[in-house]
């Protein structure tokens, strides 16, 4: 890959990390230590990133948690595989139920918008498929983490002191009694650098270790799931758990600059950032920091995900086919609509008739791209009591409009937004990358990828460069390192601009990118309390 590896074009207090036989890349300094401990007692990137990942639920718990949904890109003997580790809206779940209760729309909080959490079965699928660590010895860090204690990092302390906030409204309802009983215990978030320690979450993980998962779906804990559910007015049921497993899924591509980048398919909606390059390919652009530049692909994220946003939904339940999608001709169909100007967002007709990120190698070629997410910060606030089991706001992404593909319905798989992204070339693996944060994600991978190979940055650089995201109609956030005289560009295009100081709104990323001589280069950035670390 064409990038200088000593060249830091942006200023950061990070440089790429560079070894051979084994990384890990994750937002938290101690789950990334938990990966590497896999790989030093002889397991492979497999067991780096389940153990990362369980890890994470305890150290990132404004982030994700037991009850999470997870997806994963797996290279093992040179071929890649997906896994979607989201699940379905419980049977009971009904759109009429919903607007009975006075909703409009899906609501963030509380038991409507969960959703049968799949990390642990995509664990369970991992590991059984690939794994080469016994199952147990995954969970010993998180476990140790859990019992013991840990330290609360920076970016973690800031979101779960926001959560006060956030769930205030929600102090005396019987529902959200675990949550605050487990997160605030005090009344109040704990202090950065303070020590935090989950007995019920560390009891809890030893049980999923000693029985592969299976707890959680089809014993104790989902009687208590069950149970829970029932007393405060929940949906979920051990019947909803009992019926669920991740599933293998063939991972979707289109090819940029010689490289084919890699996705989920839907119901993810990594398929954006493959429609926004698919846009970008009919146009050349020879610098970064250029009003054009960052006009076009701005333009071309806001066609992309005008489209998924409307077509985007369970795959059993969607009209539009990826294929007609990814097709290059609509691409070109929707370039052309690209001009001077920012354009309102409209979707096209393509017929032909709080989420942490993770990443992980190594030295026998094996890499692993993975993402887990309850959604919003700590997600619904049901926290099952005695647990630490937190569930996600998941179908807080169904809509509630029967016209939709994404439209709610009894066992169905919301529009998904967490997506690990993969990138190959000529049949060989270059690595994993992601940038988590909702709805920035696959703009995000849009901004990596063309920093990567239209602009030639290394790793380090494409996650350092400032970066704009498109939120609804012709509004832009761009971050305040922006040039002005591009943001009053933009403005002058008729593009809304609302700069930014705050930066970790704008997604959190990492890389692990394999050389030809098998070197590993990894990154993560300044906007998360990222760690890589290598041996």
């Amino acid at each position: 890959m064409d990038y200088n590896l000593s060249s830091y074009p942006y200023p950061s207090r990070r440089r790429v990390i560079m070894a051979r036989r084994g990384m890990v890349c994750t937002g938290q300094p101690l789950a990334a230590q938990a990966g590497l401990r896999m790989l030093l007692q002889g397991g492979n990137a497999v067991d780096a990133a389940l153990a990362t990942a369980i890890c994470l639920t305890v150290v990132e718990p404004d982030c994700n948690g037991l009850g999470s949904d997870a997806f994963a890109l797996v290279w093992i003997k040179d071929r890649l595989y997906g896994l979607n580790g989201s699940g379905p809206a419980p049977a009971l779940l009904t759109r009429d139920k919903v607007l009975a209760a006075g909703h409009s729309e899906m609501p963030q909080r509380g038991w409507i918008p969960v959703t049968v959490p799949g990390a642990v079965s995509a664990w369970a699928e991992l590991h059984r498929r690939f794994g080469r660590l016994p199952f147990a010895k995954l969970f010993e860090p998180a476990i140790e983490y859990a019992r013991d204690g840990f330290p609360v990092s920076p970016i973690a302390g800031k979101l779960w002191k926001a959560a006060e906030t956030t769930f205030a409204p929600y102090r005396d309802d019987p529902a959200f009694a675990g949550f605050f009983s487990t997160f605030l215990p005090t009344g109040a978030a704990p202090e950065v650098g303070e020590t935090v320690a989950f007995p019920d979450h560390a009891r809890t993980l030893e049980r999923l270790a000693q029985t592969g998962g299976e707890a959680f779906y089809r014993g104790e804990l989902a009687d208590k799931i069950d149970q829970f559910s029932r007393a405060t007015g929940g949906y979920l049921r051990k019947e909803d758990l009992a019926g669920y497993r991740a599933q293998w899924v063939d991972p979707i591509r289109t090819d940029y600059r010689g490289y084919d980048v890699w996705e989920i398919p839907p119901n993810g909606h990594g398929i954006t950032a493959l429609m926004a390059l698919n846009i970008m390919k009919g146009f050349h652009l020879e610098e970064r920091e250029t009003l054009d530049s960052y006009h076009k692909q701005i333009e071309a994220m806001k066609l992309a995900f005008s489209d998924a946003r409307h077509y985007v939904a369970d795959p059993r339940f969607m009209h539009a086919r990826v294929e007609d999608l990814l097709s290059q001709d609509y691409a070109d169909q929707r370039r052309s609509l690209i001009g001077d100007r920012a354009l309102e967002p409209r979707w096209g007709k393509p017929f032909s008739g709080g989420t942490v990120y993770l990443c992980t190698a190594d030295g026998e070629g094996n890499m692993v791209s993975f993402i887990q997410s309850n959604f919003r910060g700590f997600g619904s606030g049901m926290v099952i009591p005695g647990t630490g089991i937190a569930l996600n706001d998941r179908g807080n992404n169904f809509s509630l409009d029967p016209a939709m593909d994404n439209c709610l319905a009894p066992g169905k798989k919301p529009y998904h937004t967490i997506i690990p992204g993969f990138l190959t070339k000529d049949g060989n693996a270059v690595g994993p990358f992601g940038v988590m944060g909702g709805f920035m994600q696959p703009q995000g991978h849009l901004q990596v990828i063309l920093n990567i190979l239209d602009f030639h940055m290394n790793p380090q650089s494409a996650l350092d460069a400032p970066r704009w995201q498109w939120i609804e109609g012709k509004k832009v956030e761009v971050e305040a390192q922006v040039d002005p005289a591009i943001i009053e560009g933009l403005r002058a295009r008729g593009h809304e601009i609302i700069v930014k100081q705050d930066r970790s709104t704008f997604g959190r990323g990492q890389i692990i990118w394999r050389r030809e001589d098998g070197t590993l280069v990894g990154a993560t950035e300044g906007r998360t309390d990222g760690s890589v670390v290598a041996y």
